[in-house]
């Protein structure tokens, strides 16, 4: 339970969580602390700006996320978020447990309410002190983030097990420790008044004894108070939304805000996630279980490099003492190189100890603290925190691999001693052999005929030297990110080739191989420059598109068969620079209402694009056009399409705007703004609209001509 600790303070003031609330980013906070922490932003960044400007996409809106993320997750296999890019500059604190805090921009108001009550002030924006995500707050403030009672429940149960050691309760002077308690008769009692007041025979052999510890608990759990809805207080949680992983009330059902989404009976919901969180366990127990066993290993080899090295040494001074005065000075260097070896081995053990011992001690407190949850009987605040556990589970199971679990050292001295010539030779005494049986692998080489890029798509590939004899057991491949920046593993493992998809377009990446066995990595090849595409050229996905979507042309022209629209997804995403591609219209019967633009990867695919708020759109008939996002119509223009007309959309990221054109003309002002993240393009039609995509294409001339103006 120790180990578990940690899992149960709070980042910003290092003690126990007190009101705990949770954020977006799944990471817990105290209620006081996330107060303390809060600061004010710019007028032109609240949520009600950024609402009326057509751009906000839920209560929460993360500043620049862009900014923070050293890689976006389509342009590259990793990445992590930066700070905190666009809210003010204020300087950074350290808590107590070393994370980076943000102080409040100015001094709380005075009120009559407790600090963590009172009202925030207007257009506050918090930065969580864990994965420093920034938000800013709607007009809810801090009551607009759920309670987790979950955390609540788990943090006095252990707080009840530290606890002093319980009394007995018949004892007439001084009580002795209590060593059980009967749950029927809700007693703790000593052993002597046990066998005394409630002997194992009659009604009372079938009462049931349990250790103090355990009564305790049992007897002070109570039931929780009803979950009720964040925004309707005088509901209670009923109902689960899948799409939003949230426990809903029936209110919120009855408002509309989950009508298109998937909705789910809470206890079922909750024996679900239970059962899952359970079986991720079951495979993080086995790599703990590994984990201990490894940790004994290396142990023992610190005992037996300890009995070798004793052992070397005696045999090496009976061998170098037989030789007299002609081999002192020898002696010593040889002696200083076993040395130099023994330490070498015991450095790197130790260091593997070291390392997989804090591990395992994280590992351990995150199975502790994930069997407390799952003993929560609250099944909204369990679902509330379900989903972020499972994937630190996974994730943490994940840390296990790439030969975590192999000793990095032999316990064996690979040395020998060869006396027999050396009275002739002295001053050329030296050992026969050094490491020879296991040396590190020779550097890679990469072959640069079969290395290329595509799209944002690069392709590596390397081999051995043709004279090396010591086998690689893997490779290593880093890339940089794109602007000279660090190197990072993209891939691990024994192939000798690697695609690496999701990179920033027009962009020149740096890559380096190295390759390891189990005595070590040998030396970085010489790096090989890359030069991502400057324009994007992709295709239809069928693997994402809604069934009744028909392909043709190698995936570039789609139609549908239903009446109703239905919603198709290009290949590639876009999280930075300025994309423009054009479709043309080779059908367009009856006036149909397709539209055009992008979307998320989970945006809705069996209605018009932008109805949901995971798409941004212009749909368009014969006459007229409207922008469209989360079912909200604006700029209503005139000008409509018919057979051959072009439809471009340009995506420029680096400016956070969505434009549309309809026969190389604009059509409209900017359709959207503050646009960030990760897009695909995407189109909705019927049976009565088909439609060809062409890309590769250049930015229109006039809008470049704009931007350099701007």
């Amino acid at each position: 339970m120790e180990e578990m600790e940690e899992e149960l303070k709070c980042p910003v003031c290092g003690s126990f969580y007190r009101e705990p609330i949770i954020l977006p980013c799944s990471h817990n906070i105290c209620q006081a602390c996330a107060r303390n922490i809060l600061v004010q932003t710019p007028e032109s960044e609240s949520p009600q700006s950024r609402r009326a400007s057509g751009s906000g996409v839920s209560d929460y809106d993360y500043l620049d996320l862009d900014k923070m993320s050293l890689y976006s997750e389509a342009d590259s296999g990793y990445g992590s978020y930066g700070g905190f890019a666009s809210a003010p500059t204020t300087p950074c604190q350290k808590s107590p447990n070393g994370v980076r805090v943000f102080p409040p921009a100015m001094p709380p108001p005075a009120t009559h309410l407790s600090p963590a009550l009172a009202s925030v002030p207007r257009n506050s924006c918090i930065t969580c002190p864990q994965c420093h995500r920034s938000l800013i707050l709607d007009d809810r403030g801090l009551r607009g983030f759920p309670k987790n009672r979950v955390l609540e429940g788990v943090i006095d149960r252990y707080q009840q097990s530290k606890a002093a050691a319980l009394k007995c309760q018949l004892c007439e002077k001084a009580p002795k420790e209590a060593t059980v308690m009967c749950e029927q008769c809700d007693v703790f009692y000593c052993d002597p008044c046990r066998l005394r007041c409630h002997p194992p025979r009659g009604p009372l052999a079938k009462h049931r004894l349990v250790p103090p510890a355990q009564g305790r608990v049992s007897r002070r759990l109570s039931p929780r108070k009803v979950s009720t809805c964040t925004d309707h207080e005088l509901e209670n949680h009923s109902m689960y939304c899948v799409q939003c992983k949230m426990p809903v009330c029936y209110q919120c059902l009855e408002e509309g805000k989950h009508s298109s989404h998937e909705v789910k009976a809470l206890g079922a919901m909750w024996k679900l996630h239970k059962s899952q969180l359970s079986q991720a366990l079951n495979g993080l127990s086995d790599r703990a279980k590994e984990a201990k066993e490894f940790l004994v290993q290396l142990r023992n080899m610190v005992q037996q490099i300890q009995e070798n090295s004793v052992e070397f040494e005696a045999c090496l001074v009976a061998q170098c003492d037989a030789l007299i005065d002609a081999l002192n000075r020898r002696k010593a260097q040889l002696l200083a190189r076993v040395n130099k070896e023994h330490e070498h081995k015991l450095k790197v053990v130790r260091d593997q100890i070291s390392h997989c011992t804090v591990k395992l001690r994280q590992t351990t407190g995150l199975m502790e603290y994930c069997l407390e949850v799952i003993k929560e009987n609250d099944p909204s605040g369990f679902l509330q925190i379900s989903d972020a556990l499972i994937r630190r589970v996974h994730l943490t199971e994940d840390q296990w691999g790439k030969g975590t679990l192999t000793p990095r050292m032999t316990t064996d001295f690979d040395l020998s001693l060869d006396n027999s010539p050396l009275l002739q030779s002295i001053h050329q005494l030296d050992f026969v052999q050094m490491k020879t049986s296991s040396p590190v692998p020779a550097t890679p080489i990469l072959q640069l005929e079969e290395c290329c890029t595509h799209n944002n798509s690069a392709t590596l590939s390397w081999k051995q030297p043709p004279l090396s004899t010591v086998p690689a057991e893997g490779y290593i491949l880093e890339l940089d990110d794109g602007n000279g920046g660090q190197f990072r593993e993209v891939y691990v493992g024994k192939e000798t080739m690697c695609t690496v998809d999701g990179l920033h377009f027009n962009s020149t990446y740096n890559a380096r191989i190295k390759a390891f066995n189990k005595t070590g990595v040998s030396q970085y090849s010489k790096t090989l420059v890359l030069q991502t595409s400057e324009v994007a050229w992709f295709a239809f996905d069928p693997g994402s598109a809604h069934s009744d979507i028909i392909f043709s042309n190698d995936n570039l022209t789609v139609t549908c068969s239903s009446y109703d629209d239905r919603v198709v997804l290009g290949k590639t995403g876009f999280s930075k620079g300025v994309h423009y591609w054009e479709l043309t219209v080779d059908r367009y019967d009856n006036h149909p209402d397709p539209a055009f633009g992008v979307a998320r990867n989970n945006v809705m695919k069996d209605v018009m694009l932008g109805k949901d708020d995971k798409a941004w759109a212009m749909y368009v008939d014969n006459n007229r056009s409207w922008f469209m996002h989360n079912n909200s119509h604006t700029n209503r223009t005139e000008g409509g399409i018919t057979k051959g007309a072009t439809i471009g959309v340009l995506l420029d990221l680096n400016r956070k705007t969505l434009t549309f054109f309809i026969n190389d003309e604009q059509q409209g002002p900017i359709a959207f703004e503050n646009v960030e993240g990760l897009f695909f393009p995407a189109v909705s039609l019927n049976r009565n609209v088909q439609v060809t995509l062409h890309t590769g294409i250049p930015v229109p001339d006039c809008y470049s001509s704009r931007a350099s103006i701007a």
